[in-house]
């Protein structure tokens, strides 16, 4: 009888509850992909497949500078803002020296051999490269395939800690695949940018003749600066040498084409085997 009766009791507070609870609030899609998206949000992201590969790169990557001996040519005007020489007292190591080119390079072995462009390594007389942690070496050409633009220099010293870049080879890119150009646009970097393989095997040609073969063409912004870079996919393996870029207006600023040495060329060049 008297759990009869607590039974009772129990579903008339029941009734009771259900006839002063407030009906559960109904909301708008667009409110709950809101509140969905707002936990996405808020949830730790990974780091990117570009982040990961230029942080796997960077330590190999060297800028490289080109300089001239300016009294090797009395025509050669000093640059703007250079004093004249004092007539007494110390001059400075580099007051004869005039900036001529940057570029790009990168280690691919542990005696220091870096890949670059030939017109980038070639333009000059005299070669300085630094280091990713900062430190500079003097350095000069040991070998040079100027059917592919390329140059293998090496540095006179080498800094306490070298990393060699991994080399790839380029036969499994197919158009679309991602890719970081890696490199000094303008002298300034190192920096990255990220695009996909917009082709292979294409052609430049200058004046109408054949220059460069078998490039990759890829859409990942590279400037003045950013030749001799290193092109690599989204593991940081070099799988190309950023050498050319093409701007139909004439402009030698990024147009959306940019064109790559394969890895299997530039190693060749240096007696590397990147498979």
């Amino acid at each position: 009888m008297l759990v009869g009766a607590g039974a009772l009791v129990t579903l008339a507070l029941i009734g009771a509850y259900d006839l002063v609870a407030p009906d559960p609030q109904r909301i708008s899609d667009w409110q709950f992909m809101t509140a969905v998206n707002k936990v996405v949000d808020e949830r730790p992201r990974g780091p990117s497949i570009e982040s990961v590969a230029y942080a796997t790169v960077i330590k190999s990557v060297v800028r490289v500078d080109g300089y001239e001996d300016s009294t090797d040519d009395p025509s050669v005007a000093k640059p703007e803002g250079q004093a004249e020489i004092p007539a007494e007292g110390k001059v400075e190591e580099d007051f004869h020296e005039r900036f001529t080119a940057v570029g790009t390079g990168v280690v691919i072995d542990d005696q220091g051999t870096i890949l670059t462009n030939l017109h980038v390594a070639g333009a000059a007389k005299k070669l300085r490269v630094q280091f990713w942690d900062g430190s500079e070496s003097e350095a000069m050409i040991i070998g040079a395939r100027p059917e592919s633009d390329l140059a293998i220099i090496r540095p006179l010293n080498l800094p306490n800690e070298l990393e060699p870049a991994t080399l790839a080879t380029s036969a499994g890119l197919n158009p679309g695949d991602e890719v970081v150009a890696v490199g000094f646009p303008f002298g300034i970097g190192p920096s990255a940018s990220a695009g996909v393989v917009s082709g292979l095997g294409r052609a430049l040609a200058e004046n109408g003749e054949p220059k460069l073969q078998n490039l990759i063409q890829f859409d990942a912004a590279a400037n003045p600066g950013n030749s001799g870079g290193p092109l690599v996919n989204g593991d940081g393996e070099v799988v190309g040498i950023v050498t050319a870029i093409l701007n139909p207006s004439g402009l030698r600023t990024f147009a959306g084409i940019g064109f790559a040495v394969p890895i299997e060329n530039a190693a060749a060049a240096a007696g590397e085997n990147p498979l």
